[in-house]
């Protein structure tokens, strides 16, 4: 099984949607049995005793006007133990990488990347918390999605 956890500042916005866009894309591909993928917050700031806010509601919504329902998602927050766990912590902008450092500790694996690095357009995706462009972050997420599971398709020929 290959497991895939999508990291961001808060775990409200773009690591739920690359989250729940990545299950729709391995279940339209019937690869659903063969992926674990989560998300996670590199704060703790949408957390509040120990119990995490649920997706933000335009991010909610953009989801779901794609078809894509994120029900029951709360945020949680990213632990050093998640590095064992995951194959793949996928940040969505470089600060997030820092910040998954900061928790981890270090990346012996060479398991952390951007999303849009498997893409033709590398760097940052915004967050729609400031831009309030909920559809830029759908098309970027979803771009950085199907770059990532052709990555992995081709890294793990068995699928």
């Amino acid at each position: 099984m290959i497991k895939v956890l999508f990291v961001c500042h808060g775990n409200i916005c773009r690591s739920p949607m690359a989250e729940f866009i990545m299950k729709d894309m391995v279940k339209r591909k019937g690869l659903e049995d063969e992926f674990f993928i989560a998300s996670a917050a590199t704060s703790s700031e949408e957390i509040w005793n120990k119990v995490g806010n649920p997706v933000y509601p335009p991010a909610r919504e953009e989801l779901a006007r794609h078809g894509i329902s994120c029900e029951g998602k709360r945020a949680v927050q990213l632990q050093k133990s998640d590095y064992d766990k995951y194959d793949h912590l996928i940040g969505m902008e470089q600060q997030n990488i820092r910040n998954m450092l900061r928790i981890l500790g270090s990346d012996p694996q060479g398991k952390l990347s951007l999303l849009m690095d498997y893409t033709d357009r590398p760097g940052d995706i915004s967050d729609p918390w400031y831009t309030n462009n909920f559809s830029r972050t759908y098309e970027d997420v979803s771009e950085g999605c199907c770059g990532l599971l052709e990555h992995i398709e081709q890294t793990y020929h068995s699928l």
